[in-house]
């Protein structure tokens, strides 16, 4: 019954959301039927916040190789082209490679985005505690990151939605907002990396999915809005 209440408040936000474990096996179903893939052979890379949430999120980890873990805060690729790179090399012979990738938000029974339940806690906790934390700064029109070592992932992770800020602000939902504008950031460094590191591969084929990670209570299934499925031809980059 839960489940079902969830699923109706996750589609008042996010109408193209899926449950989260049928995500996983309508997109690989979709590399082995339509692009031919042996996912037995698949080495799986995951771009997503390093919270702990995410780990049961999709069932991705029970079939593919890995995940070798290239997300950080915000689910932004902090490993950069050297970790795009490592990947590249540890991907099975006459293989593949699958990144999965995004940031994530939590919603509530009340429909409350940016909250959820975490495991063995009476009250809401921000989810993304990244994402809402930058929110809560960005409020300050005179808030500036600053880089340093002792937080080097948040600031960083605040300097690149800096751009962002006046529309996520100004947006009717802004933990939505933040959250799509996080999205679109990820998507784009990882294009980048696989292009500037598309020398690396000694494989043919990289199956992207990028999107929104949802969570909702513990215990209850996560659901996936999809924005990108593609397979990408290394040698046409």
């Amino acid at each position: 019954m839960l489940q079902r209440k969830f699923d109706e408040i996750v589609k008042e936000h996010f109408p193209k959301a899926m449950d989260a474990k049928d995500t996983s096996i309508h997109y690989l179903g979709k590399m082995q039927i339509e692009h031919n893939i042996d996912i037995s052979k698949v080495l799986m890379a995951t771009s997503v916040c390093s919270d702990d949430i995410n780990v049961p999120s999709t069932t991705f980890f029970n079939v593919l190789f890995g995940p070798f873990i290239m997300g950080g805060l915000g689910g932004l690729p902090f490993a950069g082209q050297t970790g795009m790179t490592a990947f590249a090399h540890h991907i099975p012979d006459a293989g593949s490679a699958f990144i999965f990738y995004g940031p994530h938000i939590g919603i509530t029974l009340d429909g409350d985005l940016g909250k959820m339940y975490r495991p063995r806690q009476e009250e809401t906790g921000n989810s993304c505690g990244a994402l809402m934390l930058a929110l809560s700064r960005f409020q300050d029109s005179n808030y500036r990151p600053v880089i340093n070592d002792d937080d080097y992932q948040q600031m960083k992770l605040e300097e690149n939605l800096l751009s962002y800020r006046e529309e996520i602000l100004d947006s009717e939902n802004p933990e939505k907002a933040i959250t799509e504008a996080t999205y679109k950031i990820i998507d784009k460094k990882i294009h980048e990396h696989i292009k500037s590191c598309k020398g690396e591969y000694h494989v043919d084929k990289v199956t992207l999915l990028g999107g929104i990670i949802i969570n909702t209570d513990y215990g209850l299934d996560d659901y996936f809005v999809a924005k990108n499925f593609e397979v990408i031809d290394v040698s046409s980059l």
